[in-house]
Parts: structure tokens; sequence; C-alpha cells
């Protein structure tokens, strides 16, 4: 029986890379795999955070008896 791979785009450039046996995976290179490190390094990656609740006039907090 054929064995088909499957390519999936690449996250940095999405040239189409197949994940059998290549070391940069999800990446197609190791040029690719750098520039995303070096991304999250620089901080132009950010992962949402959720916005803090304030204590404050008209705010009850959940468990409180009111």
């Amino acid at each position: 029986m054929l064995k088909t791979m499957a390519l999936r785009p690449c996250p940095t450039c999405r040239t189409p890379t197949s994940w059998e046996g290549n070391p940069f995976k999800p990446f197609c290179s190791e040029r690719c795999q750098t520039r995303d490190l070096g991304a999250w390094a620089s901080e132009s990656y950010r992962v949402p955070e959720k916005p803090q609740e304030e204590d404050g006039e008209g705010w009850t907090g959940e468990g409180e008896g009111g």
C-alpha cells in the first residue's frame, strides 16, 4: 500500500512542508524556525492576557453574600 505524505504549511513562510523526517517541523527549515524564535524573543508575538478586574465601587466579587 502506498503511504501518502501529508504536507502542511510552514507557520512562517507558508511553504507546503512534510513533517516526516523533518528535524525542523513544523517549520520548513532552520531559517524559518530561527525567525519564529526571534519573533518570540523580541516580543513581536504576544499571548493575550485577560484584563484585570478592578476592586471598586459597583463591583461585587463572586461568592460574597450580598
